[in-house]
């Protein structure tokens, strides 16, 4: 049996990694994971790169944020093999929103205070959840 061809570019590189381990023959114990049993991994390493910047850490930083990118992958991987969604989804998701919660940068350009993005960015996360007010309270 060969091993799994790899590409070079470094995000589909570990989509590949990703893959081949949930694959066949792959990994017993990748192949057994659920979003669920996945989702204890993902707190510890959010964790993880809480507690790299608190200790102003750039290194385990890096380390960290590419374990939680890792998580990412990997359930994203496990929702699309259930037919939920897959990382293009992820993406294409949250690159909306962003768009959609900075029209100061993409609808009308134009420079505003840190306030002002901070008020405009609750507000329309409000709107999105049709809650009455921006502070997150119905």
């Amino acid at each position: 049996m060969n091993a799994p061809r790899l590409p070079e570019e470094p995000v589909a590189r570990l989509r590949a990694v990703v893959a081949a381990l949930r694959g066949d023959p792959g990994c017993p114990w990748d192949r057994e994971q659920t979003i669920e049993s996945l989702l204890p991994f993902m707190q510890g390493e959010c964790a993880e790169v809480a507690e790299a910047v608190a200790d102003g850490d750039r290194a385990a930083l890096c380390e960290e944020l590419g374990d939680v990118l890792f998580n990412v992958l990997f359930m994203s991987r496990v929702a699309e093999e259930e037919g939920a969604f897959d990382l293009d989804d992820v993406i294409a998701g949250v690159t909306a929103k962003l768009i959609r919660r900075h029209p100061h940068v993409f609808e009308s350009p134009r420079r505003i205070s840190i306030d002002e993005a901070w008020r405009s960015w609750r507000r329309i996360k409000a709107e999105e959840k049709g809650l009455d007010r921006p502070d997150g309270t119905e």
